[in-house]
């Protein structure tokens, strides 16, 4: 071999290296495959879907996350952040006294008829202070009839907050950005 083609020899090995390094380091750090377990954020994810956790951005009010619990990871829907008082009242959220529109629940409730989808509830009645605490955001599922969520586990705290989920991939036929 001459020189020509071992300078091209190791110019291709170098890029290959760096492709698969950085391959790695997107796939596991940056945007993280997860698989939904359960049915708490039906209809908008359902069990088994795979979603990928982006890891970078802020977490906004309305947002899906992904947070490590118990040694389990939970994924949830941001309702309130740092010193809201959030009212839950005839199946209308309200956060810090205004109505909100919770236009990703409008296909579940109209499948549910006149039945209530999440029961009456308020912060001031669950958490010292009634607001949410610094450090931590308020999640629900978006399946509030069978869902583990901040009503019985607490606000949680940002640390455990691994990221947003904004894209669902898989299966194909609820492949969508998460809204």
């Amino acid at each position: 071999m001459n020189e020509k083609n071992l300078k091209l020899l190791w110019s291709w090995t170098w890029a290959i290296v760096l492709g698969l390094f950085l391959t790695i380091l997107i796939r596991f750090y940056f945007f993280v495959p997860v698989m939904v377990d359960g049915s708490s954020m039906m209809p908008t994810l359902h069990d088994g879907d795979r979603v990928i956790i982006n890891r970078f951005g802020n977490v906004d009010r309305f947002d899906v996350v992904i947070f490590k619990d118990e040694g389990r990871e939970y994924v949830k829907r941001v309702i309130g952040v740092p010193g809201d008082k959030i009212v839950y009242k005839n199946d209308e959220l309200f956060i810090n006294g205004k109505k909100q529109d919770e236009p990703y629940l409008d296909d579940y409730k109209k499948q549910l008829g006149n039945a209530l989808l999440t029961d009456d509830f308020s912060t001031a009645d669950m958490i010292s202070g009634g607001v949410v605490p610094k450090g931590t955001v308020f999640v629900l599922g978006d399946n509030r009839r069978a869902s583990k969520d901040s009503r019985i586990m607490g606000p949680i705290p940002e640390s455990k907050i691994l990221g947003t989920t904004p894209i669902c991939y898989w299966p194909l036929e609820h492949a969508k950005f998460i809204r």
